[in-house]
């Protein structure tokens, strides 16, 4: 029989992957919330947490796991290609080579923890989602969302900052980075949580699912499962 995925899952996929790849693209520029400096990522990235959040709910860890590792292959492909671009020579017209380079070009060590990063939290927050819906039988969403998302964005900080910063920076400063980085993303995720819950409300009503991961393998790499 012929697999077909809806429309509204194609959508969240869309949406997951542009957060991402614009969220490390923007990473780069502090920001002012308050007294609090954060990076301008945060205004994004927690999006994906939470589209993440719906997938899982909706569709169950398997069909997650597929735009996990799609988003972090586009995101892949963004890279290259900013890099390539780069690199290849500019012409005689175009003389914003090192702004250029400086708002796309990430060095490797940033690049690679990213992508780590990204992989952890995002996989984690799927499979919390997936365990305790079905130890809750379904209910308790909200606390689902912010348990997952709370995991997830705690791995995500750890894991980024200790490979990015780790020799560069305290290790007080480092672990209030990743407290704080943690606590805001959390707390946007806990915010939009009432629109959140409406929408996915709304996807199980439209596409007639309930999902719930029995007896499926939670292996990240098993990527064909669906």
């Amino acid at each position: 029989m012929k697999r077909q995925l809806s429309v509204a899952y194609m959508l969240c996929g869309l949406l997951f992957t542009v957060c991402l790849i614009v969220a490390n693209i923007v990473e780069q520029k502090t920001i002012a919330l308050g007294k609090i400096e954060a990076t301008a990522g945060l205004l994004i990235f927690p999006v994906s947490y939470i589209v993440n959040d719906l997938i899982s709910e909706v569709w169950g860890y398997r069909k997650a796991r597929l735009i996990i590792w799609s988003g972090f292959l586009m995101n892949f492909l963004a890279v290259a290609i900013f890099q390539l671009s780069i690199h290849v020579p500019g012409s005689v017209n175009f003389h914003h080579q090192e702004a250029f380079s400086q708002v796309l070009g990430n060095t490797l060590r940033l690049t690679l923890a990213s992508f780590i990063a990204f992989l952890c939290g995002s996989f984690l927050n799927a499979f919390v989602m997936s365990k305790m819906k079905l130890r809750h039988g379904g209910r308790r969403f909200s606390l689902r969302a912010i348990v997952s998302t709370l995991a997830g964005e705690g791995v995500d900080s750890l894991v980024f900052f200790s490979i990015a910063f780790t020799g560069i920076l305290p290790p007080s400063d480092l672990l209030m980075l990743m407290l704080t980085q943690t606590g805001m993303k959390t707390a946007y995720e806990i915010l939009v949580l009432p629109l959140t819950s409406k929408i996915v409300v709304y996807l199980k009503k439209v596409e007639k699912v309930e999902v719930f991961d029995r007896d499926i393998s939670y292996n990240p790499f098993k990527i064909t499962d669906l």
